[in-house]
């Protein structure tokens, strides 16, 4: 398994896994905000991975933006791979609402970021347990 970056470990929670990546819960409950890792060592680029790690990563992100979009009933979902503070490829996925407060702006440097309350991570994910994830083993530690 290929090891998360420090940022990545100190920003996110781990939640557990699809076939190809980790899905990780960022620390700022201003949005629903989930990132999809590849879990493959010394890639920071998705042209970098084969074509078939390339499919599945794009199956993978499909299937969590629709399935985010359905149990947080959002407006939008931004997807994007950054990687200029963090070089591992990773992909976020945040929803996002007209009434969000970075609305209409990208999430990005907008605010702080908000730490969860035991509560909101909580219910966080409760909600992820009232779909099947297709394909995705959870954390024991969650």
């Amino acid at each position: 398994m290929a090891e998360l970056h420090p940022q990545l470990q100190e920003d996110c929670v781990v939640l557990g896994r699809f076939k190809l990546s980790q899905l990780l819960l960022m620390r700022d409950a201003n949005y629903p905000w989930f990132i999809l890792v590849p879990d493959r060592q010394g890639i920071s680029e998705i042209y970098q991975l084969s074509a078939e790690d390339q499919s599945q990563l794009l199956l993978e992100s499909s299937f969590l933006a629709e399935f985010l979009m359905k149990i947080f009933n959002g407006d939008k979902m931004n997807i994007a791979a950054l990687g200029n503070i963090v070089p591992q490829c990773h992909l976020h996925h945040v929803v996002r609402y007209h009434s969000d407060p970075a609305w209409p702006a990208p999430v990005w440097g907008k605010l702080p970021a908000k730490a969860y309350t035991e509560e909101a991570l909580n219910n966080v994910l409760l909600k992820l347990n009232e779909l099947e994830l297709l394909g995705f083993d959870y954390e024991k530690n969650n």
